[in-house]
């Protein structure tokens, strides 16, 4: 019997060193033949050495150790269907690359290897998405027993020690294709510390984790990661991804992901093929450095670093359920584009404490149903999530965690709703950015902005929030025209009066500076409440125009920057509501349906001027304690 990978790892201990044994040793004798179609007498024969010639097909029974490796182009190495193959040269995954660009299985490339090699013959397990089925290759596979050593390439587990409980200090490397670092599932315990993954080349889909350096998945499920480095270089080669169900813990680790380069023949597509960002979110990229996947999963980063060079640093997408969380992070874009964070599906996901360094946006809100809170990392508020989420952060770890205030500044805009869903700021957040604050594409925004321990919005172009037209085109060959036309009044829509469908936006104790405009064409009112705080700016409907009368994939940086005209309200009502002595600085013309003032707030013009309303058409005494309703005018003179 060839030698297998269980002999060589150092550091397992006993009880996983013999069932790997167990388990390798039987399945590399239980294979079947195989026939060896075109292989040479010469391939065949060499002990140290296997060369494998063009057309030929040299079949694997069992692990192999060489010093020598040739394969001509044309010339296959091959192992039995329900088994994978993964090859290394002195302990670094290589030589794996997939047999067409979107194929889901890998053969060892033509070329001449030489060095300690060893060719894995392992287990297949696989993984589907959309409907397609992913065979899954790593060095390391855990299951509810620890270590599955069938299932794994353990000759790209170097250093350190491994046991079923977990590994320390092990170091992982690869440059071949779709190969994986650490795989932990079917409800198996498992913890990682010190450890070090360096992945390079592309990976294959990361909605199943097809190529990250560290996957956790399934129901009962779960990760530990602390003190762990990943630095990947390569399509959708990402850091870590938690699905399923599975409960993944990250500490004071650093994850680094930069995009690689795609094959020359990939055109852009969604679902398991989708290799790259859809570009109709506005921004480019290739790799995302974590994401969160499926129903009643928790994926939970304390005091580490997540960076992406673009598309996105910390992701959530197609859940249901689910849990994310930063505590004490650096979130970043490396890049000019990309976002922060995303939110998809029914999730909650907080960032506490966290520095949010984004190309685009901090926040993309994707679907319906979820819920974004930036906040504090307050001593009480990390103690609730310790238990909530059962954290397993003992006392001096919960002692020894900073209290911060979440600072989330971008390139761009702040927050982005492609899909209906609800932001949440407080404690002493700071958002900034360089364009508008929150940006609304024509769906359901909830915003509650506390500003009584100090949260602060700043928007570098003046406007906090915009509500818009949906500038997506909807497909990857669409095109978004601008539409020329002015609106129809719809007469069935009230704008006076609040829907489920409508932007809300509510803020207490805060000081804002900027304008707010809803140009919404087709019945979506935008209902604004202040409470003890202070506005400066133009609250108004309006009709938005981009810079270009349409957008294509090649013009997608222009999507989302619009210039606002204030005009009358057609479908686009502006619902203003001030109260707890609040006070609105009116600083240009501005279209309401309702405003309501309680008897201690009012509304000015800046120094020097005044501001007088109309209501349909007719004067009306700005009063306190009123409430307007009607074709308001506000014009400052």
């Amino acid at each position: 019997m060839c030698p297998t990978e269980e002999n060589d790892l150092r550091g397992v201990t006993m009880r996983a060193r013999v069932r790997a044994l167990g388990a390798v040793g039987a399945a590399a004798l239980a294979l079947p033949a195989m026939t060896l179609s075109a292989t040479s007498a010469r391939a065949a024969s060499r002990a140290r050495g296997i060369s494998v010639g063009a057309g030929e097909t040299y079949g694997l029974r069992a692990t192999t150790r060489l010093t020598a490796l040739s394969i001509a182009k044309g010339g296959t190495l091959a192992v039995p269907d329900g088994y994978s193959l993964t090859m290394t040269v002195d302990g670094v995954e290589t030589g794996s690359m997939l047999t067409a660009t979107l194929a889901t299985s890998t053969t060892i490339a033509p070329g001449t290897y030489r060095g300690d090699i060893v060719l894995t013959v392992a287990e297949q397990h696989t993984a589907t998405f959309a409907n397609v089925t992913f065979p899954i290759r790593q060095a390391l596979y855990a299951g509810t027993e620890g270590v599955v050593a069938a299932r794994s390439a353990l000759p790209a587990v170097t250093g350190g020690r491994v046991t079923d409980a977990g590994a320390r200090g092990i170091r992982v490397v690869s440059d071949g294709e779709a190969f994986d670092g650490v795989y932990v599932a079917d409800g198996g315990t498992y913890t990682l510390r010190d450890a070090r993954f360096a992945f390079t080349g592309n990976g294959r889909c990361d909605f199943i984790g097809d190529g990250t350096a560290v996957v956790g998945t399934g129901a009962g499920t779960t990760l530990v990661l602390d003190g762990v480095r990943i630095a990947n270089k390569g399509v959708v080669r990402g850091g870590v991804v938690a699905a399923d169900g599975c409960a993944l813990v990250v500490k004071n680790s650093r994850i680094r992901c930069l995009n690689g380069t795609l094959p020359a023949d990939y055109v852009p597509a969604g679902g398991a093929n989708m290799l790259v960002v859809p570009w109709r979110l506005g921004i480019s990229g290739n790799v995302r450095a974590t994401n969160l996947l499926g129903t009643n999963t928790t994926a939970t980063y304390i005091g580490s670093s997540i960076e992406s060079e673009t598309w996105g640093a910390f992701s959530v997408d197609s859940t249901a359920d689910s849990r994310a969380t930063a505590v004490n992070c650096r979130i970043a874009n490396l890049g000019d584009e990309g976002y922060g964070t995303f939110a998809d599906g029914n999730v909650l996901e907080r960032i506490f404490g966290c520095e949010i360094d984004a190309g685009t946006y901090t926040t993309i809100i994707g679907a319906s149903d979820a819920t974004v809170h930036y906040g504090d990392s307050t001593r009480q508020t990390v103690a609730a999530l310790n238990s909530e989420l059962g954290l397993g952060l003992s006392a001096a770890e919960l002692a020894a965690l900073p209290v911060r205030a979440t600072r989330a500044s971008s390139r761009g805009f702040g927050v982005m709703w492609h899909g209906a869903g609800t932001l949440h700021i407080d404690g002493s957040t700071v958002l900034d950015t360089r364009h508008t604050a929150f940006l609304d594409k024509a769906v359901r925004a909830t915003i509650t902005v506390d500003g009584s321990q100090g949260a602060r919005i700043h928007a570098g172009n003046g406007v906090i929030l915009q509500v818009m037209e949906t500038d997506n085109p909807g497909s990857i060959n669409g095109v978004y025209t601008e539409p020329t036309d002015d609106p129809v009044r719809d007469d069935g829509f009230d704008v006076t009066q609040l829907h489920d469908a409508d932007t809300t936006a509510s803020f207490t104790a805060v000081s804002l500076r900027g304008d707010f405009c809803n140009a919404r064409r087709n019945g979506q009112n935008m209902a604004l409440t202040f409470d003890a705080s202070t506005v400066e700016g133009v609250l108004s409907a309006s009709v938005s125009r981009h810079a270009v009368d349409s957008i294509s994939s090649a013009e997608y940086t222009e999507l989302g920057h619009v210039t606002n005209t204030v005009r009358p309200v057609v479908n686009n009502g502006v619902l203003v509501t001030l109260t707890g002595g609040s006070a609105w600085t009116v600083t240009g013309t501005s279209y309401l349906s309702v405003l309501s003032l309680d008897a201690d707030s009012t509304v000015t013009a800046p120094a020097g001027r005044t501001v007088t309303m109309t209501v349909d058409d007719e004067p009306i005494d700005l009063a306190p304690g009123g409430t307007y309703t009607g074709a308001i005018t506000l014009t400052v003179r």
